[in-house]
């Protein structure tokens, strides 16, 4: 509350002749908190709050200039306190791409979304953004044994399974890294994406990365919160790689070299996932993510079927699922 008290005051000093009404508008995974100023005579503002001591906002500020300048559309900063850690952002409105998103309104929704990531992708330069190099993707995979095997399962690895899950892991990471690097948002999602004008509107960039020229694309078309069925998702994976090809952007010149990436990003993508949603649940005591749970492991499991590399992480999923064993495990 002393905080929220601080934001009314501070708007006071930046609106003294207009009344305002301040109501939660989101909080995210993190500390941040988000409020929606509605001002009497019309209009409205978002606030950002995000403590300091807990979150710092100079990555979110860095990537919204990037993103900005690729011609994409993210919030205007209309003011700031970055010692407290507020900021004053355009309001891009409150229904997200998540609410809009049927099979009538998927590709007049999809076409900008793919759009404005060539956009992103076309407009990348190393050096401006962390990279997402080896020890971080190979720290998100470790979520998964740690925080989603055994402490929301409670399973316990033999030493066998726990070698054949590492060799497993040592896979993922070599087609991973030997993608093209560009900027990743890092959680492309229906989320994130704001039904605007124009569209997208796009948020919670903050922990965008230089990596994998797949990564945004597993997030958009293999959502933890929107299932399609997969020769639809297929579709428009292409349409975005025809796009990408003529933007310049180093996709692969063969599609089913470049599919095969999207799915090892996918697997990733998804361990790391599992891990990130039994944290929240048991670290942060956030439950609401435990029912995205079996998606995410759907779309886990179909790409490891695919794939007999990955067959390790298939028993183990039937271990979880309770399934007979199949042929031509690796362990």
């Amino acid at each position: 509350m002393q905080r929220q008290q601080q934001i009314e005051d501070w708007l006071a000093g930046l609106y003294p002749h207009r009344s305002l009404r301040l109501s939660p508008a989101s909080a995210d995974a993190s500390f941040r908190r988000y409020f929606r100023a509605d001002f009497e005579d019309g209009g409205s503002v978002v606030v950002m709050d995000a403590p300091p001591e807990k979150e710092d906002i100079g990555p979110w500020l860095h990537v919204q200039a990037l993103f900005r300048t690729a011609g994409v559309h993210v919030p205007e900063v209309l003011a700031e306190d970055r010692a407290r850690g507020y900021l004053v952002l355009s309001d891009l409105g409150a229904t997200t791409y998540l609410s809009a998103l049927d099979s009538q309104t998927a590709g007049e929704l999809y076409g900008p979304a793919i759009d404005a990531l060539v956009r992103i992708q076309a407009a990348s330069r190393p050096g401006q953004l962390p990279p997402y190099d080896r020890a971080l993707l190979k720290r998100e995979l470790d979520l998964f044994p740690e925080w989603y095997l055994r402490r929301h399962l409670q399973m316990d690895l033999s030493a066998q399974e726990t070698q054949a899950l590492a060799d497993t892991f040592e896979r993922i990471l070599s087609v991973n890294l030997a993608e093209p690097a560009v900027y990743v948002h890092r959680d492309y999602h229906s989320r994130n994406l704001m039904v605007a004008s124009p569209n997208p509107g796009i948020i919670d960039f903050q922990d965008a990365v230089f990596g994998p020229v797949s990564y945004d694309l597993v997030s958009l078309f293999k959502d933890a919160y929107v299932d399609w069925p997969e020769e639809q998702a297929l579709d428009w994976v292409i349409r975005y790689w025809e796009k990408a090809r003529k933007a310049g952007i180093p996709v692969r010149a063969d599609f089913a070299e470049f599919h095969r990436d999207y799915e090892w990003m996918g697997v990733q993508r998804h361990v790391k996932v599992l891990g990130i949603f039994s944290r929240l649940w048991h670290r942060d005591g956030k439950d609401g993510y435990l029912r995205d749970m079996p998606l995410v492991s759907k779309y886990l499991r179909a790409a490891c079927a695919r794939y007999r590399h990955l067959a390790p992480l298939l028993r183990l999923l039937d271990r979880i699922e309770d399934r007979p064993p199949q042929a031509g495990y690796t362990f």
